[in-house]
């Protein structure tokens, strides 16, 4: 399998790489998730992406918002009846908006710190669904805060919102999430990495919209998945490198049950089958998998999984899962 021997590194700071930064980046499993935790968890984040920007990697950066506009939903739910309620599309902008602002200025504190001359901005991105897609109808995409049981039960009944079992971990909140078909602003984007900027965008998985027959943009009421979403830009900027970075340090076959096996270097048609054959959750392992399917059909050279620290070690073969074509 020649594409194993691929050094992931050189072609991370060769062509554009999307790294699709998870939760745990800003909030930390346990953790309030105040403030002054979030953009700790964020500077250290990116510290391991820093070589990276001082070679010149032309460098995407994504993250998911779970927690995020999970809490811009609870304070709608807290003030209801005293503000205008606002719709789960505008939220996500909401926390595009919020945790932009902490990446980009994080970033760039450090490159200032390290003397390295490179521009950081974040984009509002919108990232296209179908009209008529069915996912619409369909509760799957956790967001916000873990509950147990009866504390889902009785929120359920209270507030009629949804919550499932998310992977072992509690439950929690599951909304619509539709699938991403291109990103409005992937012409920009590529134009901004293009001149050397380090660029933060589709945060939370992108801003919903639908296009009207007449070309218009009009916002949907949903969540799109980060990884997905962030597959879908690695393609159309023919990034030769994905990467999602997460809180576990490779990728499992049947994770937590008997007979756990680690991943080291998977091939596309692997990772197809171990898919259908059910080892990743919906909630966890599995969008992330399929994201990187889907990027390694489209083009892509290379796909990794690993936590934050790790990722340098794992382009180079030497850590994390590695998914080839």
């Amino acid at each position: 399998m020649a594409a194993e021997l691929l050094d992931g590194y050189e072609l991370a700071c060769r062509g554009p790489t999307v790294v699709a930064l998870g939760g745990n980046a800003v909030i930390k499993e346990g953790q309030r998730g105040d403030i002054y935790e979030q953009f700790a968890n964020t500077r250290a984040s990116l510290e391991p992406f820093i070589p990276l920007i001082a070679a010149g990697a032309p460098l995407v950066l994504t993250h998911g918002n779970g927690p995020q506009v999970g809490d811009l939903l609870l304070m709608a739910e807290a003030a209801r009846g005293e503000v205008p309620e606002l719709p789960l599309g505008v939220l996500v902008a909401d926390s595009q908006g919020q945790m932009g602002y902490m990446f980009q200025q994080s970033l760039k504190n450090r490159l200032i710190r390290g003397g390295i001359e490179r521009d950081v901005v974040t984009v509002l991105t919108q990232v296209v669904v179908a009209r008529d897609d069915d996912r619409l109808q369909r509760f799957t995409k956790p967001i916000g805060p873990f509950f147990d049981e009866d504390t889902a039960k009785r929120r359920m009944a209270d507030k009629g919102v949804v919550l499932k079992e998310d992977a072992g971990r509690g439950w929690r909140r599951v909304v619509p999430s539709p699938t991403p078909r291109a990103v409005v602003e992937t012409e920009i984007i590529r134009d901004l990495v293009g001149h050397g900027f380090v660029v933060i965008a589709c945060g939370g998985g992108g801003i919903p919209v639908y296009y009207e027959e007449d070309g218009r943009l009009e916002g949907v009421d949903a969540v799109v998945d980060k990884d997905l979403a962030s597959a879908v830009l690695a393609r159309d900027l023919e990034a030769q490198v994905f990467v999602s970075a997460t809180s576990i340090e490779q990728v499992f076959l049947n994770f937590n049950k008997p007979g756990q096996r680690p991943l080291d270097v998977v091939t596309s048609a692997e990772a197809k089958r171990y898919l259908e054959e059910g080892h990743f959750g919906e909630g966890s392992m599995r969008p992330k998998v399929a994201a990187i399917i889907n990027f390694l059909e489209g083009g892509g050279k290379l796909g990794v999984v690993t936590t934050p620290e790790l990722v340098p070690a794992a382009l180079r073969g030497e850590g994390g899962t590695r998914f080839v074509p």
